[in-house]
């Protein structure tokens, strides 16, 4: 029975310990990483690859030639030979009828747009920056809320808003990585229609109306991001006294 208590009474301190590195983190999180993180962002929003005035500096070159037009003749002879050929060089006969069958690019991989890719590369982990950061905060937050009693629970409703406004920018945060996900699907399937269909010019146009919807994406999802440290910054602030202590003693001397 005594090893029993020690073990608990161990285990106790440890989270005591464990609370203890929640709250010192968390603080300085609120208190110094907020505001500063937001700065960052403030002038990362500043930097001229974030302010592009002819979007057309963004777009990529597709490197997928036009083949040669196949030309027929009234010669049933001719067309035969046509057939035949175009059998020995690895295309299928229905290929030009309803695509192009590519077995491998000349002009080797499908480059993604670098540019993109580059500036996709620096928000990811900004993104994955305030998942976290939000994840730390909202367990200090959640440890400091008291028992549940009957009235005087005004202090904890503000605790339980700051609990759903942080795991709301959680929320938010992760859907822009699944939003960068389908960006690259959607373009992986847009380039291998234009390798199927390289004398359809629609499909390149598109291409480069999707990297720009993307490149307008991540300045908004910058933007968010730094808007979120200064929502998240003023809400702690503000009601930091009743975050910390929910409930006040001196009103039980009230009743």
């Amino acid at each position: 029975m005594s090893s029993l208590l020690n073990v608990d009474s161990e285990l106790k301190s440890k989270v005591e310990t464990f609370r203890s590195q929640i709250t010192g983190e968390a603080e300085h999180l609120v208190a110094s990483f907020f505001p500063q993180k937001l700065l960052e962002l403030d002038d990362f929003l500043k930097e001229p690859i974030f302010n592009v005035t002819d979007l057309k500096e963004i777009h990529s070159e597709i490197k997928c030639k036009v083949p040669e037009p196949i030309v027929f003749t009234n010669s049933l002879d001719g067309a035969h030979t046509n057939t035949n050929k175009r059998k020995l060089d690895g295309v299928a006969d229905e290929s030009w009828q309803g695509g192009t069958k590519t077995l491998v690019m000349p002009e080797g991989m499908m480059k993604c747009n670098t540019k993109l890719v580059d500036l996709i590369e620096r928000v990811k982990p900004e993104i994955r920056t305030l998942i976290e950061k939000c994840n730390t905060v909202k367990m200090w937050v959640q440890l400091l809320i008291p028992r549940i009693e009957d009235g005087n629970n005004f202090g904890v409703s503000i605790q339980e808003e700051t609990v759903t406004e942080l795991r709301t920018v959680e929320s938010e945060a992760a859907s822009y990585l699944d939003q960068i996900s389908r960006y690259y699907i959607t373009r992986a399937k847009l380039v291998s229609k234009i390798v199927k269909y390289p004398h359809v010019e629609d499909y390149r146009r598109t291409i480069s109306e999707i990297d720009e919807k993307e490149y307008i994406s991540l300045k908004i999802i910058v933007s968010e991001l730094r808007n979120q440290y200064v929502i998240l910054h003023d809400m702690i602030l503000k009601n930091i006294e009743k975050i910390k202590k929910p409930r006040n003693s001196n009103c039980e001397a009230l009743y």
